[in-house]
């Protein structure tokens, strides 16, 4: 099959599958939805290991499946063609769009079963992965913008999914709203790289990468990064556009393993990473990538620290997790980025499903202060949730101990990097490791707090499924990239995807060698680090339960902080949205109400009145009719006589 066949159904396949059952919204068959949306992203599934594994095939050098369907637009210097394109970077994500989302469409058939509208959230669901498909494989910034507002579409579709209740609704709106400022800012970074290079295309701007950096703050090139930067804190939700995210918990569970793992937040990361030559030409935009993501993985985790409803804590896990992304694309290393985005879309997916197994078992209840001792009830969904438990907190061998590790030796090592974040980093890693044993204690270990009313139970196996295949790739996703400092000592394990990303990624101008021994021990640090933290939340939740309850009335001014987390929507609203609907208001009522109203009134009265007025004229009386005539004669011969 050609590869032209194969990226046609890859791409269509999902938006076939949106048409479907888009036109039987109506329905309620559950199963039937779910397994039309589940087949048309299992199909793109198999297009896409075809793909990659055809790239595999090609030489390092030429590692590249490029489709061009046909000639879009063609305006003046303009000249846009429906390309699409498969390579090292857009294989790995169309691998884990259509992989994880395949697990995922299958825990919703169980999941979403009993809902009314299924088959109106299957078909949203499938129009999701065909514009997530849309940004990843599109050859220019064009076609991605067109799947990044696609992606903005139907997440605000999914997390406003029950929108007959209002905060629901309200939380859809407000990631959408949030993420059209990003994109304006999108936009205008497009913009200024077409006004300095001439092109959108992917290939050909970085290929016109300049190789000397630039230096200032006002030149085009920091000008059109820092914009595009802007548009990916929307996107991947950090500061200080994050706000949306922890709120998109609205949505139906899967929904949030969907956007928060796989797809949608990882689509300013993957931008990044897609111009990475663009970006190591302007150091300051990267500084400030680096900066916002270290300050974003703390601030995250710290309100994770105290959140109660088992997916804020997830969410704001991502926050922080998406955090560590963007500081490994500030400090240079692109292939930790993406490293990290693969493993982390494991562990969270697994993550996510693995609350809504547990939301399920407990009749929709999300306060983990009401769980405990689930473990016993739940073994399959406890024992992966402990795999991605283990995997996020850093804990070798699992799949996030290496990403993270990666992530946290380049913030120091780099030319790139700096101490300080290093140190944000390995802070942020450590407040992870406490507020995820946390979320495990609260939630499956200790004593059970289960209203007795609720019978807790395992899920079913479409639910338990997906949840062990996640579980073991949390395991060994991670060893597809072990550094060199550890697989020299395991067998002679090769970095398989620094090399597998090498030809696609620019390497940091003056990297230093590695010194392994000192390697090795910030490596140690870091796990020892989150080891402690580990034993610290585990002593203090499941030893001695109240212990917290004590600290958090001796510290109430900073719990009531991270609780309210930080007051950021406060600030928003008190500084930014309701001056701005004041504001709106009154130039509503004075220049809409009081001008444009009044004066289209008087001119619409003036109209009337003149019709009026002609309409008496032609009233159908004789006598009026001879009268006007007399008036008319005597007029005329009046201005005869005195000419």
């Amino acid at each position: 099959m050609s590869h032209e066949i194969l990226l046609s159904i890859l791409i269509l396949s999902p938006f076939v599958g949106f048409l479907i059952n888009g036109f039987r919204y109506k329905k309620h068959s559950g199963n039937l939805a779910g397994g039309i949306a589940s087949g048309a992203v299992f199909i793109s599934f198999i297009c896409a290991v075809i793909l990659v594994a055809d790239l595999v095939g090609m030489p390092a050098e030429s590692r590249k499946i490029a489709v061009t369907f046909f000639d879009w637009i063609a305006v003046a210097n303009l000249s846009v063609k429906a390309g699409f394109v498969v390579d090292q970077i857009s294989g790995i994500m169309i691998l884990i769009i259509t992989g994880v989302g395949t697990l995922i469409h299958l825990f919703s058939i169980s999941y979403m079963h009993h809902d009314k509208g299924v088959a109106k959230y299957f078909s949203y669901l499938n129009l999701f992965l065909f514009n997530m498909l849309l940004l990843v494989l599109g050859e220019n910034l064009l076609i991605m913008f067109v799947g990044w507002e696609g992606v903005g579409l139907c997440s605000y579709l999914l997390i406003g999914f029950w929108f007959s209740d209002k905060e629901k609704a309200a939380a859809g709106m407000k990631a959408f709203i949030t993420n059209r400022i990003g994109d304006a800012a999108f936009l205008l970074g497009m913009f200024v790289l077409f006004l300095t290079f001439g092109t959108l295309s992917f290939s050909e701007l970085v290929s016109m990468a300049p190789s000397v950096p630039e230096l200032g703050w006002a030149g085009p090139l920091t000008l059109a990064t820092l914009f595009l930067f802007v548009g990916a804190t929307g996107k991947s939700a950090q500061i200080p556009l994050y706000v949306w995210l922890p709120d998109a918990m609205a949505g139906p569970t899967p929904v949030s393993a969907l956007i928060h793992a796989a797809t949608m937040v990882t689509a300013g990361v993957y931008m990044i990473v897609r111009l990475n030559p663009l970006f190591l030409a302007a150091p300051n935009t990267l500084m400030i990538v680096a900066s916002v993501g270290a300050l974003t993985a703390v601030m995250a985790a710290s309100i994770g620290l105290v959140q109660n409803d088992i997916k804020k804590v997830l969410a704001y896990s991502t926050v922080s997790q998406l955090g560590y992304m963007f500081l490994a694309c500030g400090v240079g290393a692109f292939g930790a980025a993406m490293f990290h985005l693969m493993t982390h879309a494991f562990f969270k997916a697994l993550m996510f499903l693995g609350s809504g197994s547990v939301i399920h078992s407990m009749h929709e209840e999300q306060d983990i202060r009401k769980m405990g001792g689930l473990r016993k009830y739940m073994p399959i969904t406890h024992f992966t949730f402990v795999l991605g438990w283990l995997a996020i907190i850093g804990m070798p061998p699992f799949a996030g101990f290496f990403s993270k590790d990666e992530i946290l030796w380049m913030a120091f090592h780099s030319p790139l990097g700096h101490t300080g974040l290093w140190v944000c980093g390995a802070l942020g890693a450590t407040l992870t490791a406490f507020y995820m044993t946390r979320l495990m204690a609260l939630t499956f270990w200790g004593k059970s707090r289960v209203d007795h009313k609720i019978h807790p139970h395992e899920s079913p196996a479409l639910m338990t499924g997906p949840l062990i295949v996640l579980g073991v790739l949390s395991v060994i996703g991670g060893w597809y990239g072990i550094p060199h400092v550890i697989g020299q000592y395991v067998g002679h394990l090769p970095n398989l995807l620094e090399g597998w990303l090498e030809p696609v990624i620019r390497a940091v101008p003056n990297l230093a060698h590695a010194d392994e021994s000192t390697e090795w021990a910030f490596m140690g640090i870091s796990v020892a680090l989150a080891g402690i933290s580990a034993s610290v939340a585990y002593h203090l939740y499941v030893r001695s339960p109240e212990t917290p309850k004590v600290m958090a009335k001796k510290m109430s001014v900073a719990h009531d902080i991270l609780l309210n987390k930080y007051y950021v929507d406060e600030f928003y609203f008190g500084s930014i949205i309701n001056p701005l609907v004041s504001v709106s208001k009154n130039i509503w009522y004075y220049i809409d109400v009081n001008f444009i109203d009044k004066t289209t009134y008087l001119i619409t009265d003036l109209v009337k009145g003149a019709g009026l007025f002609a309409k008496s004229l032609q009233n159908g009386n004789i006598q009026q009719y001879a009268m006007y005539i007399a008036i008319g004669v005597v007029a005329s011969l009046t201005f005869i006589l005195m000419r």
